[in-house]
């Protein structure tokens, strides 16, 4: 029989780990050594998921603590923006999915697991990578560490950074 450990999950499906206070707010302060941000823009950052759907699930995040797209400047609406389209660059050249899921959940009834912080998920998708494990196991397997997603996006995010707008 063949053993698939995940042990980094079970805090999460047992919720018992315990966060005071905001966990977005918190990310930007973490040490570097602890840290999924990636990159930090003007009003908003981008994040690697901790507990993700696939490898490289990435958040877009805006520095303020607000609740809903609604509560956003037309600034940082806009940044936000961008900044999902550079994820969708810099997650094409780093790993080469087939597809993506691009979304926001808003409130508990929309599926949000964190309410009180809008914040956007970009999720690359491959043909087939919704197998048995997800479907039946309710389990993901997830083929690379955090850590190592997070060294292989970080240059690219720095390089995209020096260009004035993002490749299509």
């Amino acid at each position: 029989m063949d053993h698939l450990w995940a042990p980094w999950r079970l805090a999460y499906v047992t919720q018992s780990e315990q966060h005071a206070g905001c966990v977005f707010c918190a990310a930007r302060h973490l040490p570097e050594s602890d840290s999924l941000v990636l990159f930090e823009g003007s009003t908003c950052y981008i994040v690697l998921n901790r507990y993700p759907y696939s490898s490289g699930h990435l958040m877009v995040v805006p520095n303020r603590h607000v609740a809903t797209l609604a509560a956003l400047t037309r600034d940082e609406m806009n940044e936000v923006g961008q900044r999902l389209q550079e994820c969708e660059v810099v997650l094409t050249k780093a790993y080469e999915p087939h597809g993506f899921n691009v979304g926001v959940n808003l409130g508990a009834p929309g599926g949000a697991g964190i309410q009180e912080h809008v914040h956007l998920h970009v999720v690359p998708r491959w043909t087939g990578d919704a197998n048995f494990m997800t479907v039946v196991g309710n389990t993901r397997v997830l083929p690379e560490d955090l850590s190592e997603s997070a060294a292989r996006l970080r240059p690219i995010f720095a390089e995209l950074s020096t260009r004035v707008t993002p490749e299509h």
